[in-house]
């Protein structure tokens, strides 16, 4: 069964395989945007903790604020897009983001951005499901691909460059903005993207228009919450009681968010998350695949700024000049890995998890053996490995997953491989940093850290040859 695709006036309903001339850019600009506010704040927070006077805990929630809220709202912001149409989600979702990111930036106060942070977290829980839903329905065959693929180096960038981007927007201090210009300057690129939405996507929805399932809403939203929260607090706040019985709700709710859903599609209703998307090997492996490598990604990001920045004292700006090392190795392979899936099918990502634990191989050998005053250069052999591996993974793993979901499940299957992508990475963060602090030793700790992310990437490669050998 088809998705319908609904014209209206400034929409045009693309043919298989081809889309609306501006139709990547807006959607690659929202995913952009995105990403950069993941990892931009990280280097503004000693900024804006002089600025507005944030205590820890104030500082912990800007963070965790955003997090929480994104994971929490994917799954039902992609049956809101089945629903009431995947373009209208989506620039509703965008134009929130906007608002909330002038709320951000003019925040008078912490709790403030606290709240403007969680309100940004929310619209991009909006938007996410829709990209990959849109891009799921608009192409087909090699352009599928080829989307995918840029998606996929669109993340990378956002995640590589942000912390670089950051450190260059508060040097440069734009009309005294400080830290503020880290949110302020996605007004103009979001209002820019904004006026191009009906101009140049089309308005997609579940051709049969699904019910919004309130029960399941309120079980995964709880879930979700019980699940995150204590992931991205229980660590440093050394796993108090609260904590721990939050994972245990969480491991319930969730329980019962499975038998609900499961009695839902047997009875043919409209479930939140089909049910009948795990009888597909693609997605269910693809699905371990997605969650083997995010638990790696948002961890090794932190523990690799916590060794340059705390452990070598670069500050965020020299940080983030290394990590453009990744950022060159990932340009490299995920602007051609549309071309390399197309010829080595699943073994696309098996190549690329072995370059990444080459890469983190290489960078415990840098760690090990270099003069811990010298320079921190000996790891760019290392990370341009790395990034050349993640080039190799982010897009294919995406796109094997949802290239045979049927269209009309394509709302929820972005939904819930978003909320795996997030989950992970807070399940990952928790994880890796278990075993970074156990070490007092900075270089240590990141060794430490390096040779668990490493056997993350040779599981990945091991759950690859649980996929179909042909990819779409």
């Amino acid at each position: 069964m088809s998705t319908s695709l609904i014209s209206r006036p400034g929409a045009t309903a693309p043919s298989p395989g081809a889309a609306p001339r501006g139709l990547l850019p807006v959607l690659l600009t929202a995913t952009f945007m995105t990403a950069l506010d993941v990892f931009v704040v990280n280097v503004a927070i000693p900024s804006l903790q002089t600025g507005l006077g944030a205590g820890p805990a104030a500082v912990q929630w800007v963070v965790a604020g955003f997090a929480l809220a994104l994971a929490a709202g994917l799954v039902t912001a992609g049956r809101l897009g089945d629903r009431y149409g995947r373009r209208r989600t989506f620039g509703l979702g965008l134009a929130l983001f906007t608002l909330a990111s002038a709320a951000c930036g003019l925040a008078p106060t912490a709790g403030a951005l606290v709240g403007a942070r969680i309100a940004q977290g929310l619209a991009a829980a909006l938007m996410g499901p829709q990209v990959l839903a849109i891009l799921r329905t608009a192409y087909s065959g090699a352009a599928q691909a080829r989307a995918f693929s840029m998606y996929g180096l669109t993340m990378g960038l956002g995640a590589v460059f942000g912390q670089l981007i950051g450190g260059l927007l508060i040097r440069a201090d734009l009309f005294g903005l400080d830290w503020r210009s880290c949110f302020l300057v996605n007004l103009p690129v979001g209002l820019a993207a904004l006026a191009l939405v009906r101009r140049c996507l089309p308005e997609s929805r579940a051709p049969h228009r699904p019910g919004l399932d309130p029960v399941g809403v309120v079980l995964i939203t709880l879930a979700l919450t019980g699940l995150v929260l204590p992931l991205i607090q229980g660590p440093e706040a050394g796993w108090p009681l609260w904590s721990r019985l939050c994972l245990g709700g969480s491991a319930v709710l969730l329980a019962l968010f499975a038998v609900h859903q499961h009695r839902g599609s047997r009875a043919g209703r409209s479930p939140l998350v089909d049910t009948r998307l795990f009888a597909d090997r693609a997605f269910t492996a693809g699905m371990l695949a997605q969650l083997a490598f995010w638990l790696g990604q948002a961890s090794f990001f932190l523990v690799l700024a916590l060794y340059l920045q705390p452990g070598r004292g670069l500050d965020a700006l020299g940080a983030g000049l290394v990590f453009t090392a990744i950022g060159l190795g990932y340009l490299v392979t995920s602007t051609t890995a549309h071309h390399v899936l197309a010829r080595l099918g699943r073994r696309t990502i098996t190549l690329g998890a072995l370059l990444m634990a080459a890469g983190l191989g290489l960078l415990g050998l840098a760690v090990h053996t270099s003069d811990p005053g010298g320079s921190v250069w000996w790891l760019a052999p290392g990370l341009f490995v790395d990034g050349l591996g993640m080039g190799l993974v982010v897009a294919p793993v995406t796109s094997v997953v949802l290239a045979g979901v049927e269209p009309r499940l394509a709302g929820s299957a972005a939904g819930v491989v978003s909320t795996v992508q997030q989950v992970a990475g807070a399940l990952g963060v928790a994880l890796i940093g278990i075993v970074h602090y156990a070490a007092d030793d900075p270089a240590e700790a990141f060794g430490h850290s390096l040779a668990a992310l490493a056997a993350l990437e040779l599981l990945l490669a091991g759950l690859v040859r649980l996929l179909p050998r042909r990819t779409g």
